[in-house]
């Protein structure tokens, strides 16, 4: 018998006497899993749609400020590359 069978054997023994011990002193209440409890179905009408949250756009001078702003930001990266 190698030892990772022995181990194996080890691991499945400690494994019944917790479900034992659980059983012998009322803690076998089921384990949870984490993360999000799942989703369950009910008999109430469907949520209602969220409302579309609005686009949000630039304005034309804000648009030329952006695009100044990384030209001047290329030009330094380019003048310290040098």
């Amino acid at each position: 018998m190698g030892v990772s069978q022995i181990l194996a054997e080890l691991d499945r023994e400690i494994a019944q006497l917790m479900k034992a011990r659980a059983l012998l002193t009322g803690d076998a209440a089921p384990k949870k899993s984490p993360g999000r409890p799942k989703k369950v179905a009910t008999a109430v009408a469907p949520p209602a749609k969220k409302a579309a949250k609005k686009k949000r756009n630039l304005t034309p001078e804000g648009r030329k400020r952006i695009a100044d702003a990384v030209k001047k930001r290329w030009a330094a990266q380019k003048k310290a590359a040098k």
